[in-house]
């Protein structure tokens, strides 16, 4: 036994061991709580396909994109297609389209009838099958145009699920407020029951028919927690690629990999049509880059189907900056989508409701695509999300007018410069970041560019320079 005192001078010290230990541990609990709690978290909670990486979209519009009309004529163009340098097809719709309140002869294909049928003018459920399967063994990707936000007025669910459907104010069924889309009606996703089941469709397609992913039409219009649980039941499946019709950062957290870059498009249209000048661009990639992450797709584009039929061809759209605006959309940051018929140089609207075939011809813009479409895949630099590098400005002499930029990673190099203006220029550069020897990547001529590099740029002239290789 010990003595007394010391028996207390033993517990004292044994207590003042635990409470340092239990101070000490706290102390060390709180700063690490501390410093948890500023850490970066990553935005991104999904993870992108491999094979979206130098990734390049083409949208088909089926029933112009032949004079069939078909899958099975579209099928064929598949090797094309793969030539020119396309990596995922978006078909737009394919399901019966709604015959009550119709527009137009044919109907708008974003009024859908029934989410599990295909449409019999397009051709048979085997055919989409086998269109799919064709992709896929060239090594290409097919994502289905999805429209989740309303339906035909003759879909079965108005009679089968009426409490599925929004109602006005007199208790009717209503088209999306104050749009002109008649000829469809909104769902309301307020039911847990439609939720269960436009989930259950949109994974039908990626079971079934084995499609990659899909394009969903007006996505903002859907609730975000809809899509955020229907992208993890089919990543469940099998790894997808999903496109929302929508601008914001929050489709990309959990949903989608990637949004329509509509204020690129609206930028650089301004800019080529007197209404604006550079600075619409500097401010887009301002905000690319400070309000989006880096892992994340823009779609960038000089036509699509509501662009091509509803305001104007791209030759209407951009005029004599088309060539420019069309090599910015692939080599600046952006996944590049073409639309069918602009490498036929399609001077066209196309009728929207009713059939109205594309001209197929040789043209070069086909030919400048494809030239755009290889140095995409070879550089690196040039590559899509996180596998890509940022847009760097390199300020010059005339920057309301001159657009200059360097994309560099420890690869590749490429330095870009527009010139978006009626005159011509000759342009110097500051600072040293575009430095280096290069090659035009259109001429195929060596260039070295240094402090007292002055650059001639001829009217709505464009100039793409890859750095050399040691």
């Amino acid at each position: 036994m010990y003595p007394m005192k010391a028996t207390k001078l033993l517990y004292f010290i044994i207590a003042l061991t635990v409470f340092g230990c239990q101070n000490t541990n706290s102390e060390k609990t709180e700063e690490k709580s501390s410093q948890t709690a500023y850490n970066p978290i990553s935005y991104v909670k999904i993870t992108h396909p491999e094979w979206t990486k130098n990734a390049t979209i083409y949208q088909i519009n089926t029933r112009q994109f032949t004079h069939e009309g078909t899958l099975q004529a579209a099928e064929k163009q598949i090797p094309r297609l793969k030539e020119l340098g396309i990596d995922i097809i978006m078909l737009m719709p394919i399901h019966p389209i709604g015959e009550k309140n119709r527009k137009g002869s044919l109907g708008s294909p974003y009024s859908v009838k029934d989410y599990y049928g295909v449409n019999r003018e397009l051709g048979t459920l085997e055919d989409l099958k086998k269109f799919v399967a064709t992709a896929h063994k060239h090594g290409m990707y097919v994502i289905l145009d999805w429209i989740a936000n309303h339906t035909a007025w003759d879909n079965e669910l108005v009679t089968k699920h009426p409490d599925w459907y929004v109602k006005d104010y007199k208790g009717e069924y209503m088209p999306t407020a104050w749009y002109d889309w008649e000829d469809v009606i909104d769902l309301n996703f307020n039911n847990p029951d439609l939720r269960k089941y436009m989930t259950e469709a949109l994974k039908y397609w990626v079971k079934e028919v084995g499609v990659d992913g899909y394009r969903c039409d007006a996505a903002g219009l859907v609730p975000l927690d809809f899509w955020n649980n229907a992208r993890k039941e089919l990543d469940a499946i099998k790894p997808v690629f999903m496109l929302a019709e929508w601008e914001g950062r929050d489709f990309h957290a959990e949903a989608f990999d990637m949004t329509y870059a509509w204020a690129w498009n609206d930028a650089v249209h301004k800019i080529c049509t007197g209404k604006a000048d550079v600075n619409a661009l500097y401010a887009y990639y301002s905000w690319n880059e400070g309000y989006y992450p880096q892992n994340i797709f823009r779609m960038t584009f000089v036509s699509n189907h509501d662009k091509n039929s509803w305001e104007g061809t791209m030759w209407e759209q951009f005029g004599d900056g088309l060539d420019a605006a069309i090599v910015l959309s692939v080599v600046g940051e952006g996944m590049p989508l073409m639309y069918n018929g602009q490498e036929a140089g399609n001077t066209k609207r196309l009728a929207f409701f009713e059939k109205d075939t594309i001209n197929w011809k040789a043209h070069y813009i086909g030919e400048l695509y494809k030239e755009l479409f290889i140095l995409m895949k070879e550089n690196t630099a040039l590559w899509n999300a996180k596998w890509g590098a940022r847009m760097i400005k390199v300020p010059n002499s005339s920057e309301s007018e001159i657009f200059s930029f360097v994309r560099e990673n420890e690869n590749d190099k490429v330095f870009a410069v527009f010139n978006f203006s009626e005159n011509i220029q000759n342009v110097t550069f500051k600072e040293t970041l575009y430095y280096g020897e290069y090659t035009d990547y259109f001429t195929k001529k060596n260039i070295s560019f240094n402090e007292g590099s002055i650059l001639e740029l001829k009217p709505w002239d464009y100039k793409v320079y890859v750095k050399s290789k040691d």
